[in-house]
């Protein structure tokens, strides 16, 4: 049959010589470096498939913990308002202090003293005979509406200090400080460092009882007629007392210490003043109220007896079969 024929001739086709297989059928040395090459470019596609998702895993734990990355809000912000920008020459400018201005280089505060810049010479108005007491002119203009209606019922101002330059107020600071033998602090309680000084405003005055002049620039000063009357009127002039008891700036009482507060810029003087203090205790009041505290108990050699509630759900400490508690600070 056929079957048989083919079978006798398989061995005779099995025992072929190399050189009698066809071309097409022999190994293709350019087939198995091509394959070889194909082989390597899948695997450095998947090389770089895996850092890149690496480098986007990173980028975002970057992110989320130490907000390195820009959020859209704050990218947006940055370009549309360029002046913010830190590379802005105008921002760089504008960040420096003035070379003129001593309490623009200064902190916000200094031992309870808030900055303030000197008025212009050209805006003060004496309010006194001899010109030694000077103020604004809005503020002196009020003044002396207020010292005629006081005059009126009698009582008679003593005007003792107005605008003091910064030099004035070294002396009234160092060079009495010195006398005194008082450290900073002490000083501090009833006298502002230069650059720090009300008085600087020309909105400011220390104000004395013409009748009873021995309780000039003392807290007795409150027992005196004049105190009396500013205490009732004062604030129909918009002059308010700097310094109450109790002050926030923690500044000794002083009640013969007033300032004038009846138009825009006076205003912005000395409130926008207190509330960038505000601000500033507010902001790490809250940073103190955002630590918290992990409160180990693993190293106790013996664990103490702590009263804990049947419904509290707590994680428990397995080398002392006690709960850890958390608490901010």
């Amino acid at each position: 049959m056929d079957n048989a024929s083919l079978s006798r001739k398989s061995p005779q086709a099995s025992e072929l010589g190399v050189e009698e297989i066809p071309e097409a059928v022999r190994d293709n040395p350019y087939l198995a470096e091509a394959q070889q090459s194909q082989s390597k470019r899948k695997w450095l596609v998947w090389r770089l498939v895996g850092l890149g998702i690496v480098a986007f895993a990173a980028s975002i734990w970057l992110h989320l913990n130490f907000d390195i990355f820009p959020t859209g809000d704050r990218a947006d912000q940055t370009q549309q308002n360029p002046a913010a920008s830190p590379a802005s020459p105008a921002a760089n400018q504008a960040s420096k202090p003035k070379a003129g201005n001593p309490a623009a280089s200064q902190p916000d505060n200094l031992l309870g003293h808030l900055p303030y810049q000197e008025a212009p010479a050209k805006d003060l108005v004496a309010v006194t005979a001899d010109g030694g007491v000077k103020l604004r002119s809005s503020a002196a203009a009020k003044y002396q509406d207020m010292a005629n209606a006081a005059a009126a019922e009698g009582i008679y101002f003593a005007p003792i200090s107005g605008f003091r330059s910064l030099q004035d107020q070294q002396h009234v600071f160092f060079d009495v400080k010195a006398e005194r033998k008082q450290n900073p602090t002490k000083r501090a309680e009833v006298s502002a460092p230069p650059g720090y000084s009300e008085h600087h405003t020309g909105y400011a005055i220390d104000l004395g009882d013409g009748s009873a002049p021995e309780h000039n620039l003392s807290q007795s000063f409150e027992t005196t007629r004049a105190f009396k009357w500013l205490e009732a009127n004062a604030a129909s002039f918009s002059f308010e007392m700097s310094f109450p008891k109790n002050n926030r700036q923690g500044v000794s009482y002083e009640p013969w210490h007033w300032r004038f507060v009846g138009d825009k810029h006076s205003l912005e003087t000395f409130y926008k003043a207190h509330s960038m203090k505000s601000e500033e205790g507010r902001r790490k009041k809250e940073e103190g109220r955002g630590k918290r505290k992990i409160f180990r108990i693993s190293s106790l050699s013996q664990p103490p007896n702590l009263p804990i509630p049947q419904s509290a759900n707590l994680p428990i400490c397995q080398s002392h079969n006690l709960p850890i508690a958390q608490s901010k600070i």
